[in-house]
């Protein structure tokens, strides 16, 4: 099991940029696949990024492509999210997520593990 804490949220003018970072527990973090997902007000969860084994093999939301990079740190057991050129919709809680690696091929079916979020808003 792995346990998950997502910092750096925060609060950004439009076109700013923030770095979120989400720590986790445990001695085989290189073995997980970790995950974005994002929750705005009144809407469901989703995607963002992902990255499955090194910082090489990444997948993004097409709203985010461009302007937003997952990559870890398997020697910090962290996963990190730049964002920059943020846009107001991009406001929303952010989530980290960890599954098992062995689960995925080049995408993962689906994650266990999620931290508590960290809130980012982006005026205009």
């Amino acid at each position: 099991q792995v346990q998950l804490v997502e910092s750096g949220g925060g609060l950004v003018q439009a076109g700013g940029s923030l770095r979120l970072s989400c720590a986790a527990s445990g001695r085989t973090f290189s073995s997980y696949a970790m995950a974005w997902y994002r929750q705005a007000p009144g809407k469901e969860r989703e995607f963002v990024a992902d990255v499955i084994g090194s910082s090489t093999n990444t997948w993004y939301a097409d709203s985010v492509k461009g302007r937003f990079t997952i990559s870890r740190d398997n020697t910090k057991n962290t996963v990190y999210l730049q964002m920059n050129n943020l846009k107001p919709e991009d406001t929303a809680v952010y989530y980290c997520a960890a599954t098992h690696e062995i689960r995925c091929g080049s995408t993962c079916p689906g994650y266990e593990y999620w931290g508590q979020g960290t809130q980012v808003t982006v005026s205009s």
